[in-house]
């Protein structure tokens, strides 16, 4: 017998469930596998796999609109409930983690002194306050969640920083590419004798790395203002 697992749907009080492959189940399910062949095990839809019950086609038809078992398959893992592997979660949720803890160094500041919050600090605060990932949902949509609750234990705040530069022409084709990639240009001014006056957004967390690092390309000869920090 194939290895499979169970996804499952639910909805006006019906269940119904589907036996399919558990890796590529996941990677439909993830977005990373965009063709649905071979993810469905047994060609039918159950009200109970384990008990081998079958969904009526009427049920089917009132849900799903068909009685077509891959389009309903393919509808139950992308919407419903995929029971995966003790190690398929782990993996999961510790790359939920480090997405979570990259963003959140990347967007957050200590919320007293402005100070970018350090990885390692960010995530003994996750273990602290046991925070739930969820493997499925983006690291995007779960921030504001988490945020919520690190701030129980650490002072946090959702920040970018508003930065003026003004770079001497010399220093131009040598800093332009790094701050076009690391930052949202707002706005830009070529000045006729070659000097760049730019605008731009980034995130607090990484604004004093930026800051060095075009110090640097300019052999420090960048002016460089934070025209304001805003809390988004």
């Amino acid at each position: 017998m194939p290895e499979y697992t169970i996804a499952r749907y639910k909805k006006g009080g019906k269940r119904f469930e589907v036996l399919v492959d558990p890796d590529r189940a996941l990677e439909y399910k993830l977005g990373r596998r965009k063709d649905f062949t071979n993810v469905l095990v047994f060609d039918e839809v159950y009200t109970d796999a384990n008990k081998g019950l079958r969904a009526s086609k009427a049920d089917l038809m009132n849900v799903f609109g068909t009685t077509d078992v891959e389009k309903i398959a393919e509808k139950i893992v992308r919407e419903g409930d995929l029971l995966i592997k003790t190690e398929q979660r782990r993996k999961l949720i510790e790359e939920k983690k480090k997405q979570i803890i990259d963003y959140i160094s990347r967007f957050c500041v200590d919320a007293r002194t402005s100070a970018p919050l350090p990885p390692l600090r960010i995530e003994r605060a996750l273990e602290e306050v046991g925070v739930k990932i969820d493997p499925f949902r983006s690291a995007e949509e779960q921030i504001n969640e988490v945020i919520s609750e690190l701030a129980k234990v650490i002072p946090i705040k959702k920040q970018i920083s508003i930065l003026s530069l003004r770079v001497p022409p010399v220093y131009v084709g040598k800093v332009y590419g790094y701050i076009k990639n690391a930052s949202d240009i707002l706005k830009e001014d070529w000045m006729n004798d070659g000097s760049l006056n730019v605008t731009v957004s980034i995130p607090s967390g990484l604004k004093v790395d930026f800051m060095e690092r075009v110090s640097r390309l300019t052999g420090g000869t960048a002016f460089i203002e934070i025209v304001e920090e805003k809390t988004i």
